[in-house]
């Protein structure tokens, strides 16, 4: 059974950093391309960054320069490191890759940018 888990969500000051995590079980990133989308309260789900199976990564404008997506095959685990936080950025987020002609997606974890 394909399963991602989120975490490292929090609150957290304008100008701070925080680093999510996504956790894959019942399939190996490493053979996915993976990526972080994200949903603003009241907003449709936004593209955030994607990291392809051999590790290039592509950044949504708004994000680039801030965020660093990786991600440690050994451990099966998906990151994306945020610096310099902006309230914009609030928003849940969550890790997705496209298994099998559907898309997986996790539970989604809460960023919260603000003073």
């Amino acid at each position: 059974e394909v399963q991602l888990v989120e975490s490292g969500g929090g609150l957290v000051q304008p100008g701070g950093s925080l680093t999510l995590s996504c956790a894959a079980s019942g399939f190996r990133i490493s053979l996915y391309a993976m990526k972080w989308v994200r949903q603003a309260p009241g907003k449709g789900l936004e593209w955030v960054s994607i990291i392809s199976s051999i590790g290039v990564p592509t950044y949504e404008e708004s994000v680039k320069g801030r965020f660093t997506i990786s991600r440690d095959n050994a451990k099966n685990t998906l990151y994306l490191q945020m610096n310099n936080l902006k309230t914009e950025d609030t928003a849940v987020y969550y890790c997705a890759a496209r298994i099998g002609g559907s898309e997986a997606r996790g539970q989604g974890t809460q960023v919260t940018v603000s003073s």
